[in-house]
Parts: structure tokens; C-alpha cells; sequence
């Protein structure tokens, strides 16, 4: 019981520190979110259950504290924060050996450079599908929220992908496919800061406490 409350006010500290991040990235005018930094570093930390909490608090605490143009209907993108930690606790039990931290021996030395350049492959992959994934099912449901909006008489255009829609095709895209495509590029970039930065952050703390982080991950 002790254990799960420690858990719970970790997820807690941890969501607040990807609102606290994403703040700083809107105060200099960044134009990434990086809000799922620490939700990936919980998940590499401690497993999948944990992580998705991260996401899912991360999305809850700030769509209450501050409710964008989409209102309630927000809160579905916390669908998008729970597979990101899904998705992660995948890779780990594809890649444990790539992702892990573990101490090396003398004997194993000479094979540093390919244990550094298999793990940037593979995070430079997991951020990749992250991208994909993110985008997908991030434009499914903005596409789902403006459908509702437009039932109800108050729709609100997306920005970037009515400038995306104008700029770059001739013909009218569906909704759904703008909304996917209008996401891609700057989730490339966020993806692939957030993985790093979370897989620095986790072996870093794997490396305080002398612990390899993906044998709690894979579980």
C-alpha cells in the first residue's frame, strides 16, 4: 500500500513536471509541446501501468486547470498520452537489451560504439512510430471533436490544418487526413527531443540507484 502511494505521488510530480515543461515551451514561444517527457521516462522506470497514469493525469490536470477551444472534449486526447506510454513499454520489450542500462564489463569495451549507435537506432525509431502513432490518432480525434462541434453549429478550424489544406493541396482533403498530415511535422522534431530527453533522464536515474530500468519496463 505504501508502495502504491509513493507510485501515485510520483505520477503526480511527474505530470506536473510535463505541464511545467510545456509552460516553458509556450513562455519562449517553442513551438513543440514536449508534455510526455516524463510520461516516457516513468514508462522506461517503472512499466506500462504507471506510465499510462502519467499521460492520462497529464492531460486531466490540464485541460481542468485550463480548457482550450475544443472545451471538454480535451479530454479525449488523453488517449494520445496513454499510447505514447504503450507504445514505449512495446519497444522496451522488443529492445531490452538496446534500452537497457547495465554496467559494463572490461570485456565488453571494445563493443561500446555498437551498443551506443543500436540505441540511437532504436530510439530514433521508437521516435519515429510515436511520431506516426501520435499523429494518427491525434487527428482521428480532432477530426471526431470538430464533427461534434459542427453538429452542434460551433465548429473551430484547426489553424495549421486549414493552412496546411490551403497551401499545399489543390483539392479539399477529408478532415481527418489534413488533421493527420498538419501533425507530422512537428511531432517529428517533439518526438524525437521527448525521447531522448526521457531516455537520458531515465538512465541517469538508473544509474543513481544502480538499477537496469527495463527489467521493471518489460514486465
Amino acid at each position: 500500500m505504501r508502495k502504491t502511494i509513493k507510485m501515485l505521488f510520483l505520477c503526480i510530480a511527474a505530470s506536473l513536471l510535463n505541464l511545467a515543461i510545456n509552460k516553458l515551451c509556450l513562455l519562449v514561444d517553442f513551438p513543440l509541446y514536449l508534455d510526455t517527457i516524463l510520461t516516457v521516462s516513468i514508462t522506461l522506470l517503472y512499466g506500462p501501468l504507471w506510465g499510462c497514469l502519467t499521460g492520462a493525469l497529464t492531460n486531466i490536470i490540464a485541460n481542468t486547470l485550463v480548457l482550450d477551444v475544443y472545451g471538454w472534449a480535451s479530454y479525449l486526447f488523453a488517449l494520445c498520452n496513454i499510447a505514447t506510454a504503450l507504445l514505449t513499454w512495446l519497444f522496451v520489450r522488443f529492445f531490452p537489451r538496446e534500452l537497457s542500462y547495465k554496467p559494463e564489463s572490461p570485456s565488453l569495451e571494445s563493443r561500446r560504439l555498437d551498443t551506443v549507435m543500436n540505441r540511437l537506432v532504436v530510439l530514433v525509431f521508437l521516435a519515429f512510430v510515436l511520431c506516426i502513432a501520435m499523429s494518427i490518432l491525434g487527428g482521428l480525434i480532432s477530426a471526431f471533436i470538430q464533427f461534434l462541434l459542427a453538429s452542434s453549429g460551433s465548429a473551430q478550424p484547426n489553424p495549421a490544418a486549414t493552412q496546411l489544406s490551403s497551401t499545399l493541396f489543390h483539392h479539399r482533403l477529408p478532415v481527418a487526413v489534413v488533421e493527420i498530415l498538419s501533425r507530422i511535422p512537428m511531432n517529428i522534431i517533439d518526438r524525437l527531443i521527448t525521447v531522448f530527453a526521457a531516455y537520458g533522464i531515465a538512465n541517469a536515474i538508473s544509474r543513481l540507484r544502480n538499477l537496469p530500468f527495463h527489467s521493471q519496463a518489460a514486465q
